[in-house]
């Protein structure tokens, strides 16, 4: 019998996702992309004054040192949202928090 009646070839991107959600693992992993989006996207001088990056009930929670600088971005929080989920691929956070 041949093999190929068995067998169909897949990328593994798509394998490996598949792998991914069937065990429960794709919105822990996604969510742990998010948060090193953060850096990258946001970039180094947003990042020296972020203490905390996690995601909660799907919002990103963002400690901030400035209140200034806090002040600012809760004016874009949505946009950085859309920002930080377009880097990621995916939709990951309905919103970003800032304390």
């Amino acid at each position: 019998m041949n093999n190929q009646s068995y067998f169909r070839a897949q990328p593994i991107h798509d394998v490996l996702l598949a792998f991914l959600r069937q065990n429960g693992l794709e919105t822990p992993l996604l969510e742990y992309r998010i948060t090193q989006a953060w850096t990258e996207v946001m970039g180094d001088t947003i990042c020296r004054y972020t203490r905390q990056v996690f995601v909660r009930d799907g919002k990103l929670q963002v400690q901030l040192t400035s209140a200034p600088l806090r002040q600012n971005l809760m004016m874009e929080h949505k946009r950085i949202a859309q920002k930080l989920n377009d880097h990621v691929g995916s939709f990951v956070i309905s919103d970003v928090c800032f304390f």
